[in-house]
């Protein structure tokens, strides 16, 4: 028993066979018509190494003379560690498994508390740039804006071991990092912003 549907599947995938066909055939033609020309590819390439040797050669005068790096420069990951909670975020988003933290709890005795408060202390904080990646995934990650991109990017080291920089190393690149741009005016603001606002007088839930 034939079935009236695989039929017409089998129309539609001929044609479209057929019509891919004759495209590829018109574009082979093309090939054929441009390539065609004795010399031609000699000439644009003959064309190309005019033109570049005509242009001056600018060198960088590096490390007399630093670059001028774009404003948004992936560096070095800086660290703000006063607004660091712990959460781990940041250490269980990371793909490479490259930040390293250690922390204590702590009581806190709060006046006109039921019963004490704990909270957690950052006793290490560190990031190993052999196996970072420089994904940013760390810093989108962060709800405390705790990390930071940081244009810095001379810190090599003669051995690997050593570019395991700890929190004081991080908090040196907090200087470094430039600051923000100003918000656009005439832009939304953030979700931040509206979620904080007042509700609007007469609006209904």
């Amino acid at each position: 028993m034939i079935c009236r549907g695989g039929d017409e599947r089998s129309t539609a995938l001929v044609s479209r066979v057929a019509s891919y066909g004759e495209c590829q055939g018109r574009l082979d033609h093309a090939e054929e018509t441009a390539v065609g020309v004795p010399g031609s590819g000699l000439a644009r390439g003959l064309a190309i190494v005019l033109r570049t040797m005509t242009r001056r050669a600018v060198t960088g005068q590096y490390p007399d003379v630093p670059p001028a790096l774009p404003p948004r420069s992936r560096g070095v990951i800086a660290l703000l560690e006063e607004n660091c909670t712990v959460c781990m975020l940041c250490a269980r988003e990371c793909p490479d498994w490259c930040i390293y933290i250690d922390s204590h709890k702590e009581t806190l005795q709060v006046p006109g508390a039921a019963r004490p408060r704990q909270r957690n202390v950052l006793d290490r904080f560190a990031i190993d740039f052999a196996l970072c990646m420089y994904c940013g995934i760390c810093i989108e990650a962060c709800p405390f804006d705790a990390l930071f991109w940081s244009p810095e990017f001379e810190y090599a080291e003669y051995d690997i071991r050593d570019l395991t920089h700890e929190r004081e190393r991080l908090r040196e690149w907090m200087w470094t990092v430039p600051t923000p741009p100003a918000h656009d005016l005439a832009g939304e603001p953030a979700k931040e912003v509206l979620a904080a606002a007042p509700p609007a007088t007469g609006a209904t839930t």
